[in-house]
C-alpha cells in the first residue's frame, strides 16, 4: 500500500522565537532529523506550514519529491495541518508527525504503518489513557473527511476528529518500549532545555 508522511511544521515557538522546524539541532534543523527518519518508509513527503513565509524559510532545505504547502485555514491548529496534509497525501494512509520530534524511531513509524492496514487509524497510548495523535498513522481519505467535517464545527482537538473514525487501533507505548525503550520518540523540543536534553541523547548514542 502506498503511504505518505505528514509532517506539521506551522507552529512559532515563543520560547525560541522562530519557526520550530528550523531551530537547530547540533547544527541541523530539527525537522531534517524527522524527514531523515521517515523517508525509507514512506512513498512521499509533505510539510505543512501555516504562511508563505514559513514555505520560503523551508523551501531551501528540500527538493522534490518533499512538497511543501500552506494551511487550508488561517488558524494555528495541529487539526488545520493535519486536514491539509491529508488532502494533498496521495497514498492509502498518512503518517502525520510533527516537526519537533527530532527523536523519533524508524522502528515505530514503521510498525504502525504496518498494523493500519485495513484500520481508520492507529494511535499509541500511553498507560495513563493520554494518546499520541500526532505520532500516528491515519487512512488518508476518510481522516481527511473527519478533519474537515471537525473543523466546519469549529471543533479544533484531535480528539474531535478521531471520535469520528470507525476503526481504530491503540497501541500501548508499553509496547512500543519494545522497540524504543526510552520512548525518546515522542520527545518534543519546546524550550531550550529540552534542545540540551537532546543535544546530551545524541551525542551519547
Amino acid at each position: 500500500m502506498k503511504c505518505s508522511a505528514v509532517i506539521l511544521s506551522g507552529g512559532l515557538s515563543k520560547r525560541f522565537g522562530a519557526n520550530k522546524g528550523l531551530i537547530k539541532l547540533l547544527g541541523k534543523p530539527l525537522i531534517g532529523y524527522v524527514v531523515d527518519k521517515v523517508a525509507s518508509i514512506v512513498d512521499e513527503i509533505i510539510v505543512v506550514v501555516a504562511s508563505e513565509e514559513q514555505r520560503r524559510e523551508l523551501s531551501g532545505l528540500f527538493t522534490p519529491p518533499i512538497t511543501i504547502t500552506i494551511d487550508e485555514y488561517a488558524l494555528r491548529s495541529p487539526i488545520i495541518g493535519a486536514l491539509t496534509g491529508f488532502k494533498r497525501a496521495l497514498g492509502e494512509y498518512s503518517l502525520l508527525l510533527p516537526c519537533d520530534t527530532p527523536l523519533i524511531s524508524r522502528e515505530v513509524a514503521s510498525l504502525l504503518l504496518q498494523l493500519a492496514k485495513g484500520f481508520d487509524a492507529v494511535i499509541p497510548k500511553w498507560p495513563n489513557n493520554y494518546i499520541e495523535p500526532l505520532q500516528a498513522v491515519y487512512r488518508t481519505e476518510v481522516a481527511y473527511d473527519s478533519a474537515l467535517e471537525t473543523v466546519k464545527e469549529e471543533k479544533m482537538r484531535m480528539r474531535d476528529m478521531i471520535t469520528r473514525l470507525n476503526e481504530v487501533i491503540y497501541v500501548s507505548t508499553t509496547i512500543l518500549s519494545n522497540l524504543d525503550p526510552k520512548l525518546n520518540t515522542f520527545l518534543n523540543v519546546n524550550a531550550p532545555e529540552d534542545l540540551k536534553s537532546v543535544e546530551e541523547i545524541l551525542k551519547s548514542v
